[in-house]
């Protein structure tokens, strides 16, 4: 099976590292508009040959997109000749604005998906070995997949060892805008704050473990999550002022000196560890 990884960076290197264990299975073929990144992927052997022409791409049996969210939208209109038989399958942050962007008479070739995992860090250099072992693949929207589109990306899905999990498009925005949005919308404004107020030198000699855990993913790249917040809007800003209230009430505690009340709202954060 020729699988076509549009985009070298991260997921799609992590991808590549994880079917290459298959070898006899799969054959590899990467694309990327980034000439370094199509030779760090090759060094690295992250796939087993680049293109670039993506006429390649479109004549692969599988086509996994591991671009950036508004990337997904831009190509997925470009694949409108692929073949009845080939599956496309797009690794994006959010969904219903791709899910209901694909052009209709390809629709059911598209299995749109995200991945639970990934770290800080972008480019061929970041794949690691092991990223989507046992972490959850959301695929949303299901229903509008062909069954054989279906079953070739729960057989890759397998092969990587991947946790299934199947959500309405909107509902995995929502949800994704509490769990992963948001905190990165936090973080960066945490890095923001502190940049601001603390010298380079005070920040590297007093930061322990919880403003490093805390700040991590500050790292992140911009241009991945501009992307995400500009198509994930409405689910963002919801989450966003629900935060915000959250934050005010600890301003109020503490400026009033109501300890107590400070403690139970604490005390209430902490059963979110019940849960996780």
């Amino acid at each position: 099976m020729k699988i076509g990884i549009v985009g070298l960076g991260l997921m799609g290197g992590s991808l590549g590292l994880a079917l290459k264990k298959i070898s006899k299975k799969y054959n590899l073929l990467g694309f990327d508009h980034n000439p370094t990144h199509t030779k760090d992927a090759l060094r690295l052997k992250l796939v087993d040959t680049i293109s670039t022409d993506f006429k390649e791409i479109k004549a692969c049996d599988v086509i996994i997109l591991t671009v950036p969210v508004d990337a997904i939208i831009s190509i997925s209109q470009t694949l409108t000749d692929i073949a009845s038989t080939c599956t496309v399958i797009d690794f994006g942050s959010s969904k219903e604005k791709i899910s209901n962007a694909i052009p209709e008479n390809i629709r059911t070739n598209f299995v749109t998906s995200h991945p639970m995992t990934g770290t800080e860090k972008f480019g061929p250099t970041a794949a690691i070995e092991g990223l989507y072992d046992e972490k959850t693949m959301v695929i949303c929207d299901v229903e509008k997949s062909n069954d054989y589109q279906k079953g070739v990306a729960l057989s890759i899905f397998k092969d990587i060892n991947a946790k299934i999990v199947f959500m309405d498009a909107k509902e995995h925005d929502r949800h994704a805008a509490f769990i992963s949005h948001m905190p990165h919308a936090v973080s960066f404004a945490l890095a923001k704050s502190v940049m601001g107020q603390e010298d380079p030198k005070s920040i590297l000699a007093l930061a322990g473990g919880g403003f490093k855990s805390m700040s991590r993913i500050a790292k992140s790249s911009p241009n991945m999550w501009e992307d995400i917040f500009r198509q994930n809007k409405e689910n963002l800003l919801q989450s966003l002022e629900l935060f915000n209230k959250e934050l005010t009430r600890c301003q109020e505690f503490v400026e009033k000196e109501q300890w107590e009340e400070l403690h139970d709202w604490m005390a209430e954060a902490n059963k979110l560890h019940d849960i996780l």
